[in-house]
């Protein structure tokens, strides 16, 4: 790759201050596809510098210019679409066609969604006698993680450059060289000098300088909850903005109302999607106590029918997860289900056994688990999943709440039951009977999942701060 071993900074690609290679692993193989050059605290500190000097400007440019800006990049996500898919799919190993049409996908919807929101966006207003107005909150430090990287790169990079922000962007070295193509996206878009820069490097010591720096007066990190505390107690001394998106462990409630086989089939899917590496997966399944048996027979024949295999076979349905360490975290969480008596019946510990390389796990169901076992209270981001069972529709709600987190539930049956307990769930986003992704809904948690909204309008919000000009008019 043309760039993978230098920054983009101040509208340049320019070499790091000192030489340190990371290999990137191909999940699928366990072998090296390349190396990028790690970014140190000095390079981090030019690409401040760089943002610092280019808000001035920017800040300043108008709402048109600024769509016009976002629909160039737009074109450009689309045209090289593909070529970000196939690098997705070889860094973090998702399937080949969903990291094209998903994975890839899903940037330009981004884009596309805070265009929308942004024709409509008021930045200034009356109130009375005082004027509101929303400005741009200034240089904004961007840490995202590798699951779903130009996701959660689009959902800050676009709704920044609507607003005015400029931005420093550090993402994930596991998943580094798609960062670098939508560097070079930015640069033939033609965002000004300064306003993107791209800087590779660990959390440590990248992502500290940008959460800690003084001239950063907003971070938006989203990863792990340890991770993000971190992050936050770096921020703390500076007071700058910290917007996290981070774990979860999402509820999935099956009312006895719902079509029973179809909703338990349709879950099964959904927590096992990009092989369970979703911070929305529903990875807890909320089943009437008396069809617990059934719910497990059908889980377990729906989790056998799925293909564990190479990302570039048409027929795999699940890849690798993403690398050693977190093959080795799902490993210990499926043993330490087993040793505290959950009922393994389908999947387990190991490699699925046509696979004697790659970070593949066995697409594993575990039923009659407590919501006090470790597998139900841990995020274990990989293809496991604990099925729950539940009196009535309080003792539901009361284990759908009792987690540290509340970034996202999942309802099933009928539609008047299921709105009602989702005013119940203390949870960020509710999907009711697999209703498709909406770019527009609010995204972000409550609990230890975070603070702060991403997409469309939400996402414009929290990039801008608010003034009030009182007196404005006379009334």
């Amino acid at each position: 790759m043309k760039h993978a071993h230098k920054f983009y900074i101040g509208g340049e690609w320019v070499g790091p201050t000192v030489s340190r290679a990371r290999e990137v692993i191909d999940p699928s193989t366990e072998q090296p596809i390349g190396t990028i050059a790690l970014g140190s605290a000095t390079d981090a500190e030019k690409a401040v510098a760089a943002a610092r000097r280019a808000f001035a400007s920017f800040s300043q440019t108008s709402k048109q210019e600024r769509i016009d800006l976002l629909k160039r990049i737009v074109t450009i996500l689309k045209r090289r679409n593909d070529e970000l898919g196939d690098i997705i799919s070889r860094e973090m190993g998702a399937p080949l066609a969903m990291a094209r049409a998903e994975q890839a996908g899903i940037g330009a919807a981004h884009f596309e969604q805070t265009i929308k929101a942004l024709e409509t966006f008021a930045f200034d207003y009356m109130q009375g006698t005082t004027r509101i107005v929303h400005e741009p909150v200034g240089v904004v430090g961007m840490i995202t993680p590798w699951n779903w990287p130009i996701n959660q790169i689009a959902c800050k990079v676009a709704p920044a450059l609507a607003t005015g922000c400029t931005m420093v962007l550090k993402p994930s070295e596991i998943a580094p060289f798609n960062a670098v193509v939508f560097a070079e996206i930015m640069d033939e878009a033609g965002v000004p000098k300064g306003v993107f820069n791209l800087v590779q490097g660990d959390g440590p010591t990248v992502g500290a300088m940008l959460a800690s720096h003084p001239d950063v007066d907003m971070v938006s990190f989203t990863g792990s909850t340890r991770a993000g505390i971190a992050m936050a107690l770096a921020a703390a001394p500076t007071v700058k903005r910290v917007h996290q998106e981070l774990g979860g462990k999402s509820p999935n409630i099956i009312l006895r109302s719902a079509d029973f086989a179809a909703a338990v089939a349709a879950g099964v899917r959904r927590c096992f999607g990009n092989s369970g590496q979703t911070c929305t997966s529903p990875t807890r399944m909320l089943v009437p106590a008396e069809r617990m048996g059934e719910a497990s027979s059908i889980a377990a024949k729906e989790a056998a029918a799925l293909v564990v295999g190479p990302p570039s076979d048409p027929r795999t349905d699940l890849g690798p997860v993403a690398s050693a360490a977190q093959f080795e975290k799902i490993q210990a969480l499926i043993e330490r289900g087993i040793a505290e008596g959950a009922e393994l019946v389908a999947g387990g510990p190991g490699r699925p056994s046509h696979l004697n390389a790659g970070y593949y796990v066995r697409p594993t169901v575990f039923a009659r688990v407590t919501n006090q076992m470790t597998i139900a209270r841990e995020e274990i981001f990989g293809p496991v999943l604990s099925i729950i069972g539940y009196d009535g529709e309080d003792e539901a709600i009361a284990i759908a709440n009792d987690t540290p987190y509340g970034l996202a539930a999942y309802i099933q049956g009928d539609l008047p039951e299921a709105r009602a307990i989702a005013s119940r769930l203390r949870t960020g986003t509710v999907r009711l009977n697999s209703s498709a992704w909406d770019a527009a809904a609010p995204f972000g948690g409550y609990k230890q999942s975070g603070n702060g909204r991403e997409y469309g309008k939400f996402g414009l919000h929290e990039f801008t701060e608010i003034k009030g000009i009182v007196g404005f008019s006379n009334g």
